[in-house]
C-alpha cells in the first residue's frame, strides 16, 4: 500500500479475499487488517469493519487450530481498538478451554493484551488466569498464564509460587525462569517470603538447565549475603564454566564470578582448585580470564596447591607437540602466572624457579627436529618470561642466588636465542660471586661460570685470517671421529699495492651440512654460532659479563696472593673479546654459506672499553680502580633496581586508575547544570561548539588550518572568458 489509504480497496478484499480458505491468504489478510484505515474522517468505525469483525469471530470458532491460533495472535496486534475487540471477548475467552495447546497459549496472551489496554473489557482476567493456571497441564500454557499474573496481579503470582513449594525443580525450564524473575521483582519490595524464596532458589541450583542455574545463582547472591549461599552460587557458576561448550558463555559466567569474588573477598578462596579446572579449556581467552581470577584468589593458605597445579600444567605443555601455537601460548601464560605468584609469596619461589629454568631452552628439541638451530618466536617469548622471573628472584631473594646461578651455567649449552643468551649473561655477570653471609665460595663460582661460558664458545680464537671456520670445524670433528673430508688448499693470485702479483692460500673444508659448522657443532657451541652469524650485540654483553666476573674475582682474592690466576683469567677474557672483534672485521665470510656481517662501531667501542679496563686495571691507581669497579659492579645494578621500581610504580598507578574507574565518578551532591533552564547571562559563557564536540567526541580530534582548507570545494569562478 506504500502508506496510501486506498479506501476503495477494502470492499473488493472483503468480497473476494476474505472468504478464501487458503491459510497463506488469511495470514496476509491479517497483515492488511492491521495497517488498513479502520475509521472514517469523523473518527467513527467504518461500516465495512462490521463484516471484518464477524469474519474474525468465525475464525476464532474455526475447527482448524492453526487458524484459531493465528487469529488470536492477530488480536494481540489490534489490541488498541476497543470497538473491534468488544464483540470478540466471549469467543476469545472460550478459546482458553480449547483442546489444543497452540490455541490456549495464544488465547492467554490475547487476553493479556486486551486486559492491559482495556481492563474494563475483561475485569475478571486475573481470577480467570488463576483458575486456568491451576487446571493447565501444558508447560508453555502455564508459563504464559504465569507471566500474565506476574505482570497484572503480582500477589496472585506469589501465591501460586508458594503453592508450588518444594516442587519448583520439577517445573519446565521457561516457567522456572519466569518464577526467578517474579522472585527477584518481589524481593525488591522487602518481601516477607524471602526465606522461602532462598530455599526455592537453592533447589533450582541443581536443575539440568544451564540458563536456570545461571539465573538462580545470580539471584541467590541478590537475596542474601550469607557465606554458604555465596559459596553455593560460586560453585554453580564454576560448574557452568566447566560444562558449558560455548566459549562466549564461559566468558560471561567468568565475569560474573569475578564480580562475586570482588564483593566477598576471601569467602571463595576455598574454591580456587575448582576454578583451576577451567584451564583445561582450549580457548586462550577463557584461560586468561580464569587465570586472572585464580591469581586474585590466591592466598598464603592455598598458594602451594596453586603452584603445584601450575607446575603440572607446565609439564603437560612440555610433553605436547612444540608446533602447537596454543600450547606455547598457554605455557607463556603459566610462566607469567607463576612469576606473579612467586614474587608475591616468597615461600614458593625456591620450589618453582628451578622448574621454570628448564624452559630457557625449551625450543631446542623442536629446532633440532626441524633440522635448524633457529628458535621460534613463541618459544623465545616463553624463555624471556622465564628469564624476567629469574632476574627478579635473584635480585629479591639473595639466599637463592647460588643455586640459580649454578643452574644457569649448566643450562648455557641448551640456549639458542640471542635474546635469552644476553639475559643469562647479564645475570651471571651481576650476581655470580656475590658472597652471602657465611659463604666463601664466590671465587669458585666465578671460575665455574667462566668455564661454562668458555664451553659455549669453542676453540679460541674464533676466526683466524687466512683460515676458514670450516678448518676448525673439521679438525674438531676429526678429533671426535667425524667423517667429514680433510681440508683442501686453494690458491688464487692477488694484486699487491705496487702492482705485482702474489699468491694467497686458504684452507676450506666441505662438511656434511653443506657449509659452515655442522648442526652438531652449532648445538654444542651456541654462543660461537651466534657470533659467527653476526649477533655482535650478544658479543658486547658477553664482554661486559666477563669484565664484571674478572673484576669481582680480583676483589675476592686480592689478599690471597693468587695473582697468577687473575692474569690467566684476564688473558682468556681479552682473547675472547678480541676474537669477537676479528670476526666482525673480517673481509670475507668467516665460514662457507654464512653471510658477511660487519661489526658496528658501537659494539667495537664497548668491547674495546672492556679490553682497556682489564689490561690497565693492574697499573691504575686506587681511585681510578674504585671508579671502574663502581661503574661495572654497582651502577648496572642500580639501573636495574630503578627499572624494577618504575615498573612497580606503573603497575600501582594502573591498579589505582582501575579502582578509581570502578568507583563513583560523580558525587550525589554535585550540582547539575541544565543549559535550557539557565539564565541568559549564564548562557553567554557557554561555548556551544565545544559542548557539542564533547558530546559527539569530535572535540578530541585536533586539525590544523591547512587540513581544514583541504576540504573546501570551490563552487564559483569556473567560467572561462575567451578573448
Amino acid at each position: 500500500m506504500n502508506g496510501n489509504p486506498q479506501p476503495a480497496l477494502m470492499m473488493p478484499i472483503i468480497q473476494f479475499v476474505m472468504p478464501s480458505k487458503n491459510k497463506q491468504l488469511k495470514k496476509l489478510l491479517h497483515f492488511y487488517w492491521e495497517v488498513c484505515p479502520k475509521y472514517d474522517e469523523s473518527g467513527k468505525l467504518k461500516q465495512e469493519m462490521i463484516l471484518v469483525v464477524n469474519a474474525i469471530r468465525n475464525d476464532l470458532q474455526h475447527p482448524n487450530e492453526y487458524i484459531r491460533g493465528a487469529t488470536l495472535r492477530f488480536l494481540q496486534k489490534i489490541a488498541k481498538d476497543a470497538e473491534l475487540l468488544e464483540p470478540l471477548i466471549p469467543t476469545c475467552r472460550a478459546c482458553l478451554d480449547h483442546r489444543h495447546s497452540y490455541v490456549r497459549k495464544n488465547a492467554v496472551f490475547a487476553v493479556y493484551s486486551i486486559y492491559k489496554e482495556f481492563e474494563h473489557l475483561i475485569p475478571d482476567a486475573p481470577e480467570l488466569m488463576s483458575t486456568f493456571l491451576a487446571a493447565e497441564t501444558d508447560p508453555t500454557c502455564k508459563r504464559n498464564a504465569f507471566v500474565f499474573l506476574a505482570q497484572c496481579d503480582m500477589p496472585k503470582a506469589v501465591e501460586w509460587i508458594l503453592g508450588v513449594g518444594d516442587g519448583m525443580a520439577g517445573l519446565d525450564e521457561q516457567l522456572q525462569l519466569s518464577v526467578i524473575e517474579v522472585i527477584r521483582a518481589d524481593c525488591k519490595n522487602d518481601s516477607a517470603h524471602r526465606p522461602r524464596y532462598i530455599r526455592y532458589i537453592f533447589e533450582l541450583l541443581n536443575v539440568s538447565s544451564h540458563a536456570v542455574k545461571y539465573e538462580a545463582a545470580t539471584t541467590l547472591t541478590m537475596l542474601t549475603q550469607n557465606p554458604a549461599a555465596v559459596k553455593a552460587a560460586a560453585s554453580t557458576l564454576i560448574t557452568l564454566v566447566v560444562k558449558e561448550s560455548d566459549n562466549n558463555v564461559k566468558l560471561i559466567v567468568l565475569d560474573r564470578l569475578e564480580v562475586l569474588r570482588s564483593k566477598h573477598g576471601h569467602v571463595l578462596d576455598g574454591l580456587i582448585m575448582d576454578v583451576l579446572q577451567v584451564l583445561s579449556n582450549s580457548d586462550m581467552d577463557v584461560r586468561r580470564k580464569a587465570m586472572s581470577i585464580v591469581l586474585s584468589m590466591t592466598s598464603s593458605r592455598n598458594v602451594e596447591e596453586v603452584v603445584l597445579f601450575l607446575k603440572k600444567q607446565l609439564l603437560k605443555t612440555q610433553e605436547a607437540a612444540a608446533a602447537e601455537d596454543k600450547a606455547t601460548e598457554y605455557r607463556q601464560l603459566l610462566v607469567q602466572s607463576i612469576h606473579v605468584t612467586a614474587i608475591k609469596f616468597s615461600e614458593v619461589a625456591a620450589s618453582v624457579v628451578h622448574a621454570l629454568m628448564e624452559f630457557l631452552g625449551d625450543f631446542g628439541g623442536a629446532a633440532a627436529a626441524a633440522g635448524t638451530s633457529t628458535p621460534s618466536s613463541s618459544s623465545t617469548a616463553t624463555a624471556l618470561d622465564v628469564l624476567a622471573f629469574i632476574r627478579e628472584v635473584v635480585d629479591k631473594f639473595p639466599h637463592l642466588r647460588a643455586g640459580i646461578c649454578t643452574k644457569l651455567v649448566s643450562s648455557l649449552s641448551e640456549i639458542r636465542s640471542g635474546k635469552v643468551f644476553r639475559g643469562v649473561l647479564w645475570i651471571l655477570g651481576e650476581f655470580v660471586g656475590i658472597q652471602n653471609d657465611g659463604d666463601n665460595s664466590g671465587d669458585e663460582a666465578i671460575k665455574e661460570a667462566i668455564a661454562g661460558i668458555r664451553g659455549c664458545i669453542g676453540d679460541i680464537p674464533i676466526y683466524v685470517a687466512g683460515v676458514g671456520e670450516g678448518e676448525a670445524s673439521a679438525e674438531g670433528d676429526g678429533k671426535e671421529g667425524g667423517g667429514e673430508e680433510a681440508p683442501k688448499e686453494t690458491s688464487k693470485p692477488k694484486v699487491l699495492a705496487d702492482g705485482t702479483y702474489a699468491s694467497e692460500s686458504a684452507f676450506t673444508a666441505s662438511t656434511g651440512t653443506g657449509g659452515g659448522m655442522s648442526l652438531k657443532e652449532k648445538n654444542r657451541w651456541p654462543l660461537r654460532t651466534l657470533i659467527l652469524g653476526g649477533d655482535f650485540f650478544t658479543g658486547t654483553v658477553l664482554a661486559s659479563a666477563l669484565t664484571k666476573l674478572v673484576l669481582r674475582f680480583t676483589d675476592l682474592i686480592k689478599s690471597s696472593g693468587r695473582a697468577a690466576e687473575v692474569n690467566v683469567m684476564k688473558a682468556e677474557a681479552m682473547l675472547i673479546m678480541t676474537s669477537i672483534i676479528r670476526v666482525g672485521q673480517a673481509k670475507s665470510p668467516v665460514a662457507p654459506g654464512t653471510p658477511l656481517v660487519q661489526i658496528d662501531e658501537d659494539s667495537v667501542e664497548r668491547i674495546m672499553n672492556c679490553i682497556s679496563t682489564l689490561s690497565e686495571l693492574s697499573t691504575a691507581d686506587e681511585e681510578v680502580e674504585e671508579v671502574v669497579k663502581e661503574i661495572f659492579l654497582k651502577d648496572t645494578r642500580k639501573a636495574f633496581e630503578r627499572m624494577v621500581g618504575a615498573q612497580e610504580k606503573r603497575a600501582a598507578e594502573k591498579k589505582r586508575e582501575e579502582s578509581d574507574k570502578k568507583g563513583v565518578a560523580v558525587q550525589v551532591d554535585d550540582l547539575l547544570s541544565f543549559r535550557q533552564f539557565s539564565k541568559k547571562a549564564a548562557e553567554e559563557g557557554v561555548d556551544y561548539d565545544e559542548d557539542l564536540g564533547r558530546a559527539t567526541g569530535t572535540a578530541e580530534v585536533h586539525e590544523d588550518f591547512i587540513s581544514n582548507l583541504s576540504r573546501i570545494v570551490q563552487l564559483t569562478g569556473f567560467r572561462i572568458r575567451y578573448m
